[in-house]
């Protein structure tokens, strides 16, 4: 019964893994609004005015925060992405990921529907949307400057800049795209505001240089940052929950995750007396599949910090080390946003950690293996859906030794599975001598009745890294496999492969004892069309990946078992 009992094992871990997270989510402990509008960091001079700096205004329907005027508006339109560089501020915001729209056509699907007379469902053929100036769903990148005390002031996310053109497009044969904002009061400070957009390229860079026309040296920080009203993925279905909130990797702690929620926590408060500082690191927000992150120079010393403001709005961001600008005198302050789709390679070359966006949880030092096999293999097949048949094929092969013991033991005890019945009905009303007399005979003819529960327990974590590489892997999403199945991502939309799931487990079921009890053996039955029903909801490359591991064990386990049959029959033989 090895893979039986495998898959109810992970079936109930899995169900009760996802009925307390949906629990937490739905019911758990909600955040508390923030009353008060106080500055978000306060304390000495030198950062009181980072306080309204930080601070994305007092209401998120302000039109100074989350609307622009037409002719305030810059359209920037590049290979991978569209958005609107609002010149209040220089905000980033409305950003489309222009090769990931929502959903998928599948052609199979329309001419399905097309064959019956019947207009297939309308799919959302929209990009995906990750900056948003929509009060309902705000997310906005800002920076600015922090002027020291006695210095002249200089420009945070809500002064005015200005701009040479309204519009600008990454032509066809060019490879970069800049475009500069400038800032100046009267005071002999201009501050130019540069963006870097490269082609393919999901890092922009961001340079924000300082000349300094006054009379005295000029000294301030960069602060970076991401506001976003509470998010949960609406797209998700109950059986798959993926982490959205904050993310914060520093030299000391690591990556770590900050639900919305917490982000009012004492650690990362700036006015806090042990901040967390680190050389590199990087800030952002994670949600299913994408990502967005500011990324200091690594060789800079930053600061890191995270705020619960007021009706549902949460940030984080980083400070800058002081930069002094002599008199007459110009420098620079640099970093890079990451706006996209969580690529691992990608992001692992742009900073140490930001791969780990991609959430594995504690299972991340095997689902990253798992990753790494799957990518290897996609290399050479250029089809994720072979990509995740191959990956079956390796991680069979590694467990083939314990499955086969497995195996083995299933099979000795079916041979003895007659003589059983015969004992549990000599001793019906003895339980405890017919427990005596089975073990004895499992004694005897050298049969482990737990010899499949070592694999179980060794494949178990293998089993939800798989599963998790597969939810949390951008690439397969929809990823075409073959014939109807074009989205690895989704639920087969015929219910073939869960059909195909059902009809594999009933032939493994064939294969194994039946429990002694009838009852028993009538709910074992049951099971291919529960799991049926229940994979029903699942994506199509986890059922794949569960074909294809049944019929390999199906093939492993009849030869097995003929085998053992044939070595007691030549025994008897003899």
């Amino acid at each position: 019964m090895d893979n039986i009992r495998f898959v109810l094992v992970m079936a109930m871990l899995m169900i009760s893994y996802m009925l307390w997270e949906s629990w937490q989510i739905d019911y758990g402990p909600k955040p508390q609004a923030i009353i008060s509008d106080k500055p978000v960091i306060a304390g000495d001079a030198t950062v009181a005015a980072a306080g309204q700096a930080a601070e994305a205004g007092q209401n998120p329907a302000n039109p100074a925060v989350v609307q622009a005027s037409a002719d305030k508006v810059i359209k920037v339109k590049t290979d991978v992405f569209e958005l609107e560089i609002d010149t209040q501020g220089g905000t980033l915001r409305n950003l489309d990921l222009l090769k990931y729209p929502h959903e998928k056509v599948n052609t199979v699907v329309d001419k399905a529907y097309a064959l019956i007379g019947m207009t297939p469902p309308e799919k959302n053929l929209n990009p995906i949307r990750l900056f948003d100036s929509n009060p309902e769903s705000l997310y906005l990148a800002q920076s600015g400057l922090i002027a020291n005390a006695n210095s002249a002031a200089a420009p945070d996310h809500r002064s005015a800049f200005s701009a040479e053109k309204n519009e600008y497009q990454l032509a066809e044969g060019q490879d970069e795209l800049r475009i500069p904002l400038t800032w100046t009061n009267d005071q002999g400070l201009t501050v130019t505001k540069t963006y870097t957009f490269k082609r393919g390229n999901y890092a922009i860079g961001l340079e924000q240089k300082v000349s300094n026309r006054t009379a005295q040296d000029w000294s301030g920080k960069q602060y970076n940052q991401l506001l976003r009203k509470l998010y949960s993925d609406k797209s998700n279905n109950s059986f798959i929950r993926t982490f959205s909130g904050g993310v914060v990797y520093t030299e000391k702690d690591k990556f770590q995750k900050i639900k919305f929620e917490d982000m009012a926590d004492d650690k990362y408060d700036v006015k806090a007396k042990e901040n967390v500082h680190s050389q590199g690191g990087w800030s952002g927000m994670i949600q299913h599949y994408f990502a967005a992150a500011w990324i200091p120079p690594a060789d800079q010393d930053a600061q890191f910090y995270t705020n619960d403001l007021k009706d549902t709005r949460y940030q984080v961001g980083s400070l800058s080390p002081d930069l002094i600008v002599p008199a007459n005198g110009e420098a620079a302050f640099t970093s890079q946003l990451f706006a996209g789709p969580k690529i691992q390679p990608v992001m692992e070359a742009l900073a140490p950690g930001l791969e780990l966006t991609v959430d594995y949880s504690w299972l991340t030092p095997i689902a990253k293996g798992i990753y790494w096999l799957l990518n290897q293999i996609y290399g050479f097949v250029g089809n994720w859906g072979v990509a995740i048949l191959g990956v079956t094929f390796v991680i069979k092969a590694l467990f083939f030794k314990l499955s086969k013991a497995s195996f083995q033991s299933m099979a000795k005890m079916r041979k003895i599975q007659p003589r059983l019945k015969d004992l549990q009905e000599r001793y019906a009303d003895d339980r405890q001598k017919f427990n005596t007399e089975m073990m004895a005979m499992y004694k005897k003819e050298k049969v482990n009745p737990l010899g499949g529960c070592l694999p179980i327990l060794v494949q178990i974590p293998v089993f939800i890294s798989l599963y998790w590489v597969l939810i949390e892997t951008v690439e397969v999403r929809q990823a075409d496999f073959a014939l109807w199945i074009q989205d690895l991502s989704a639920q087969d939309p015929f219910y073939l492969l869960p059909i195909l799931y059902g009809i594999t487990m009933k032939i493994q079921q064939s294969l194994n004892p039946a429990p002694i009890d009838p009852l028993q053996a009538q709910v074992m039955k049951m099971f291919p069309i529960v799991f049926t029903v229940f994979f029903l909801f699942f994506p199509s490359g986890l059922v794949l990946y569960w074909i294809c591991n049944n019929s390999l064990s199906i093939i492993q386990q009849w030869y097995i078992t003929k085998h053992v049959l044939e070595e007691d029959a030549h025994a008897h033989h003899h």
